[in-house]
């Protein structure tokens, strides 16, 4: 009898050209560790430019290699799962593999097709791509990182497709954003440590509907702990018509009720109120209110021209040696500039009671409480994040943007919540500043516990 050979299937018969450019460069390839992921990945894009493939965008050479990678890490899953290879010998339980179904996957590189295995008992739940699931977390985080930065949801919706041919809707890219409301939740109620030596306070405005369009409130607090490490401690919206000091008491107490018992210098900038706040929240702490403010502040009152001179005799008082240098050099000051811009010179005598505290303290400590540019720094990326959104539609959505903008990390970039530079020394200088007569009801930890 004569016999017919059967031809195999090409294997690569069902896949794209960007897949087959990759299979191809991958069997002709050494073992990474010889060749490198460098060679490996020029001798791919040296292919695909011979195929006439792109890089990115359906059928892209990214596209073909995310699917490969994820086709062979199931496989490998389901491998396990059985216990045994393909066409090898089946456990006690007989299971084994059972075809595999066709599935649309949204990545970091757009959208990939891939085939997910089955076994015939139908108990394999794989991690790599979950059951019902149509997006890698990569895609969701992309996603959450440009509605961070600025971007609406159409702006995200747009980008997607032309970067990478991915086509979303504007209500995926809004649950998805959503998704991290309940991480927000969490993360605005945790326990807070009992002791800050430092506390920036500072409020943004911020148009939210809510009947109508109207600038609201949003007060946030920013805290730096004994281990030197600066973060957001709360975000609070307020009601329209700007700040009190009723509104400040309710969410300074909030802190206190998680855990927040004595703040030793709390940093502002002269919010109507909130001095009276801290003091009633915390009868011992030190109120300074930012330098940097009172000196915009001035030139609000001064003409232009003026600016330089203003700042320059101004100069003097902020870094006098000691109180009484800086009570001198501001009466010569006045003489110079109480005739011509009254209002400048009143506004710094009813802020002086906060302006001074700080000329008490060693020069390490002045240039922590000089100014409020820690949170400044936050403040502008939280503007830049809702300024092309014209309104949010809800307080949360607001929250959810402010959220997520602190949440977010630049490579390469200064970050305003994360590690106080130089901290050990600052926190020695503090140890010896309150070590006889701390305010606090905890004992400021020593320089070595930290």
């Amino acid at each position: 009898m004569s016999t017919q050979t059967v031809p195999m299937p090409d294997p690569d018969d069902d896949q794209s050209p960007a897949e087959r450019a990759v299979r191809r460069g991958g069997r002709a390839a050494k073992p990474v560790s010889a060749v490198g992921l460098d060679g490996l990945a020029e001798d791919l894009v040296a292919r695909a430019r011979d195929e006439g493939i792109s890089l990115t965008g359906p059928g892209g050479l990214l596209s073909g290699f995310t699917s490969r990678v994820l086709q062979t890490a199931l496989e490998a899953e389901l491998t396990e799962h059985l216990g045994h290879e393909h066409g090898g010998v089946p456990g006690p339980g007989g299971n084994i593999r059972n075809g595999s179904s066709p599935k649309t996957v949204r990545t970091e590189v757009g959208d990939v097709q891939i085939r997910v295995p089955r076994d015939r008992a139908g108990t394999f739940d794989p991690v790599l791509v979950p059951k019902h699931a149509r997006r890698l977390t990569g895609f969701d985080e992309q996603v959450i990182s440009l509605y961070a930065k600025g971007m609406t949801t159409g702006d995200i919706v747009a980008h997607l497709q032309d970067m990478y041919g991915s086509q979303v809707s504007k209500d995926l890219v809004s649950r998805v954003t959503d998704a991290v409301v309940g991480d927000m939740a969490e993360w605005a109620n945790p326990p807070l440590d009992p002791v800050y030596p430092v506390l920036l306070i500072d409020c943004i405005f911020v148009r939210i509907r809510d009947g109508q369009v109207a600038n609201r409130p949003i007060y946030v607090a920013m805290g730096i702990s004994v281990e030197g490490e600066r973060d957001v401690l709360g975000m609070w919206v307020g009601p329209s018509g700007g700040e009190g000091a009723k509104v400040w008491l309710g969410m300074l107490t909030e802190l206190k009720n998680r855990g927040v018992k004595d703040v030793l210098i709390a940093c502002c900038d002269g919010l109507k109120g909130l001095p009276d706040a801290i003091v009633a929240t915390w009868p011992q702490a030190t109120v300074q209110t930012c330098v940097v403010h009172l000196i915009r502040n001035s030139l609000r009152y001064a003409s232009k021209k003026d600016w330089s001179a203003v700042t320059t005799g101004l100069k003097p008082v902020y870094t006098a040696p000691t109180l009484a240098a800086a009570e001198a050099r501001f009466a010569e000051f006045g003489e110079i500039w109480r005739e011509r811009y009254p209002a400048m010179v009143a506004m710094w005598e009813r802020s002086w009671p906060e302006f001074v505290p700080f000329l008490d303290f060693p020069v390490e400590i002045r240039k922590l409480i000089y100014t409020t540019n820690g949170i400044e720094s936050l403040n502008a990326r939280f503007r830049a994040a809702v300024r092309r959104r014209g309104h949010c539609p809800t307080e949360q959505a607001a929250l959810k943007i402010l959220y997520l903008t602190v949440r977010e990390r630049r490579p390469n970039r200064a970050n305003p919540t994360g590690k106080i530079n130089g901290w050990k020394s600052i926190l020695n200088t503090l140890a010896m500043t309150y070590a006889s007569d701390s305010p606090s009801t905890e004992p400021m930890p020593h320089p070595q516990d930290s």
